[in-house]
């Protein structure tokens, strides 16, 4: 069985806090996320701009920046649950669980919710659950796979996503 696998990768710096957890983890914190997407197909295209190719790196950059670099980078994570935090990110003039529960009905419609409307007019990146490498890969493959099969014309799937935490730490995520 053939099986061509392309990879891209991408960095963005983020902070992000899980707010649970029991060690150092539940402080505010940042990392350098390196995230590589792997797309893979039984064969190349045969045709048209990308003729000999899995899915055109370009095409795989434009949107792994469009899911994951545009509303995250140099932003914060966060979980809805976190409701310590989001009451300190909540807009003036707002009562914080008025605006916490307008996150909560966007992450709940589709499964996130990114704004910059809060108290520091900072990217803000809401998530149904803690923002871990493992959650992270997940979200954004199941953010990025409807891309990849549109952009290659249907060739090509997404079949994995790395969320590097560190150097040493990582996430993947395969369906």
């Amino acid at each position: 069985m053939t099986l061509y696998t392309i990879t891209r990768r991408i960095e963005i710096d983020a902070g992000h806090r899980i707010h649970l957890h029991g060690s150092k983890c539940r402080h505010l914190h940042g990392h350098r996320y390196v995230i590589d997407a792997t797309c893979a197909a039984r064969e190349l295209h045969a045709q048209g701009e990308q003729t000999g190719m899995v899915l055109d790196f370009g095409f795989l950059k434009e949107e792994m920046l469009r899911v994951i670099d545009a509303p995250c980078d140099h932003g914060f994570l966060a979980a809805i649950d976190d409701v310590a935090l989001l009451t300190l990110l909540a807009p003036e003039g707002v009562a914080p669980a008025e605006w916490i529960e307008r996150l909560r009905a966007e992450v709940a419609r589709q499964g996130w919710c990114a704004t910059t409307a809060n108290s520091l007019a900072t990217k803000l990146y809401v998530l149904p659950a803690p923002p871990t490498a493992e959650v992270l890969a997940r979200h954004w493959f199941e953010r990025l796979a409807p891309a990849v099969h549109a952009r290659s014309g249907g060739l090509a799937e997404l079949a994995e996503l790395i969320v590097h935490e560190t150097p040493n730490c990582s996430a993947r995520y395969r369906p």
